[in-house]
């Protein structure tokens, strides 16, 4: 049982299961120009909160070779999705206007969507010039987004969609990513098993 502490925004509850350190193996298996790719590698993943209405998130990878190359990294922010008010802050540096709203677990229920679940927005940053929006729902201790955007600098890789599935089973991260990359349609990716070290 994970337990909130007294600064974790009440928005927070649905994703909770999420926050802290996780540590595991995956693998990638993808084609790239005929031939299958395939490749082990360690992963960092980090859920953490400030006190704001979101969670802020790391994944750190590295090669499962004799040397443990570092692979790739990305970064992020995960919330619930609903219009901003005017107790939010922003845009830009700007304080917000009166209480922030949803201050109670009453008042996020009031979010739960038709399938029971919570809709929820992940934006990620790839250093290597791509972003991606994504929308989907939280129920329970699955999560399934889909990209609404990916933007990519004039220097990026071709890539153009992208789907992602967590889920928490038996105590274990577990998570699926297909992308559309390369010129190719939707397919696996990669996925991973991580586990709670704090």
């Amino acid at each position: 049982m994970i337990e909130l502490g007294a600064d974790v925004a009440t928005e927070l509850v649905p994703l909770s299961w999420l926050v802290g350190l996780w540590e595991g193996t995956g693998v990638v298996n993808y084609t790239v120009d005929g031939d299958v790719r395939t490749l082990e590698f360690g992963q960092r993943l980090s859920f953490s909160h400030d006190g704001l209405p979101h969670l802020n998130y790391t994944s750190y990878t590295w090669l499962l070779d004799e040397n443990l190359s570092p692979h790739v990294t990305e970064t992020g922010y995960w919330r619930l999705s609903r219009p901003a008010a005017d107790g939010d802050p922003g845009p830009g540096m700007l304080a917000g206007i009166g209480p922030r709203p949803f201050p109670t677990a009453e008042s996020v229920e009031s979010l739960r969507n038709s399938d029971g679940g919570f809709d929820i927005e992940v934006s990620l940053v790839h250093p290597a010039g791509v972003s991606e929006l994504y929308i989907g729902q939280v129920k329970g201790p699955r999560i399934d987004l889909a990209t609404d955007a990916v933007l990519r600098t004039a220097t990026a890789k071709e890539y153009a969609a992208a789907t992602r599935i967590y889920g928490l089973v038996e105590g274990h991260l577990l998570w699926a990513w297909d992308i559309a990359a390369l010129g190719q349609e939707l397919k696996t990716h990669a996925s991973g098993r991580l586990a709670r070290v704090e």
